[in-house]
């Protein structure tokens, strides 16, 4: 093996440690529909499960496509407790607020260090969310 075999495999390397980091997935937490209330006056917890199974899709994160899943069931979810207008109302917000773009405690994949943007999760992070997750 020549010196310069020798170098450029080490020269690789030492280049790609910035872009080289281990994730680790926070325990699952929920703050609930975050800055939305949970429920009506009356019934002031009426939609908060939606917002805990929608927090822990958000927590795992993904693909685009599952967060667009997750963003609408929780629109089915809280139309489904009889509230259609205050769940359409929640999709708008959540399609704005929880992008993976800014460091929110509430967007997509926020188990996750920041940044952490759209990509499935690979078999050593799905485990990670079995783990640490409900």
């Amino acid at each position: 093996m020549t010196r310069l075999n020798k170098i450029i495999p080490l020269l690789l390397l030492v280049l790609g440690l910035p872009f080289v980091h281990a994730d680790t997935l926070a325990p699952f937490t929920s703050d609930g529909c975050s800055a939305f209330p949970d429920g009506t006056i009356e019934q002031n917890k009426l939609w908060l499960s939606c917002c805990e199974i929608h927090d822990y899709d958000y927590w795992k994160g993904g693909t685009y496509q599952q967060r667009i899943d997750s963003d609408k069931a929780l629109k089915r979810c809280v139309t489904k407790v009889g509230e259609p207008e205050v769940a359409l109302l929640m999709l708008l917000g959540v399609r704005v607020g929880g992008t993976p773009f800014l460091p929110t405690s509430f967007r997509w994949g926020y188990g996750w260090p920041y940044p952490r943007f759209y990509g499935a999760l690979t078999e050593l992070e799905r485990q990670q969310v079995e783990l640490l997750g409900r």
